[in-house]
């Protein structure tokens, strides 16, 4: 399950990966992508120790990414926050489960975790933005 706090972390890289402009200040994140300063000040401090968002700070400080937004998957932004992706903590490390080797459920979860994990690695920020424009596009021409 993605939590609130992982949303709003996709949210924020989505909004650096879309921006124009060499920095971002965390005032316009909130505002823009409706997240309270001080909670989305947390989320920036996570990104920032991942490698995901670099700081500046100063009078013209702000956030960018670190890297190139191509460059950047789903899976990245919800690990950083997350951890590793699971269904079940038996999916994720067998050891916590003694019943994994008995279990007619278990390869099950294995399986889903996998799928999501490979879905999630696949999709960068630089196709969730341009996916997000032509969206805005075809919105604007049907209107």
């Amino acid at each position: 399950m993605i939590t609130r706090k992982t949303d709003y972390a996709i949210r924020c890289v989505l909004h650096l990966a879309e921006s124009q402009k060499d920095v971002v200040m965390l005032d316009e994140i909130a505002r823009k992508r409706e997240i309270s300063k001080s909670f989305l000040a947390k989320i920036l401090q996570t990104l920032v120790k991942a490698g995901i968002v670099q700081s500046t700070r100063g009078k013209k400080g702000g956030f960018r990414l670190a890297k190139r937004a191509a460059d950047i998957s789903l899976l990245d932004v919800v690990e950083s926050i997350e951890g590793p992706v699971s269904m079940n903590i038996c999916a994720v490390d067998k050891k916590k489960c003694g019943l994994h080797s008995t279990c007619g459920v278990h390869p099950v979860w294995v399986e889903i975790r996998a799928d999501v994990e490979n879905r999630l690695r696949q999709m960068n920020f630089a196709e969730l933005a341009a996916s997000k424009k032509a969206v805005l596009n075809n919105k604007n021409i049907a209107s």
